[in-house]
């Protein structure tokens, strides 16, 4: 199935508005003339330099440079020496915001992605940022794409909508040594998956 990508004008929203309007909507890696892609489930938010959560915190650097630019774009990085993470850069140009994908349900391209997750049960393959990367084939070589072309390797489409009673909130994941009010913002949402399937989507 092929929707209409976001558009920029999605994007220049701040992360927090960002993060919960993508929920339902579909992430497409294009590999090898296949799509492989899956609703997004999860996403968290990271709000500017103000946020000490945030990569931003320390300013614009040579790896966060991507997050001061337009909107609409991937911020993919490395961390603890074995994961690749997908951001989307939102709010407006010079705004350092973004909105880490935490999760996704795959529908699309299922056989290449349990070649890339063999060994992993199904429920597992995109249940987190790291697994969902190496399951699309997204790496550093994406970072600064846009991610509003539909004919381009990675982007993001219109999905389904999700309705508020599904939906959890709750603090972002992994912010160790993050002081208040940042440790416990509650900018992490994800779908109750076990209030909520997707159509025509199998059985997970």
């Amino acid at each position: 199935m092929r929707l209409s990508p976001l558009n920029e004008e999605f994007y220049r929203a701040s992360a927090v508005e960002v993060a919960r309007g993508l929920l339902g909507a579909r992430l497409v890696r294009c590999l090898n003339g296949k799509r492989l892609a899956g609703y997004i489930v999860e996403a968290e938010a990271y709000q500017g330099e103000s946020d000490l959560a945030c990569h931003a915190r320390a300013g614009r650097t040579p790896r966060t440079a991507v997050m001061y630019g337009p909107p609409g774009r991937a911020y993919v990085y490395f961390v603890y020496g074995m994961h690749w993470m997908l951001n989307c850069v939102t709010g407006a140009e010079g705004d350092p915001q973004a909105v880490l994908l935490r999760a996704i349900w795959p529908v699309e391209g299922l056989e290449e992605i349990a070649a890339r997750r063999a060994g992993v049960p199904r429920r597992a393959w995109t249940d987190g940022p790291g697994k969902l990367c190496r399951a699309l084939a997204i790496d550093g070589r994406l970072n600064g794409a846009s991610l509003l072309d539909g004919a381009g390797e990675l982007y993001i489409e219109n999905g389904q909508t999700i309705p508020e009673d599904v939906i959890l909130t709750g603090p972002r994941v992994g912010l160790d040594g993050v002081p208040e009010p940042w440790f416990s913002m509650p900018w992490r949402f994800r779908v109750d998956l076990r209030q909520w399937r997707f159509s025509s989507n199998g059985d997970l």
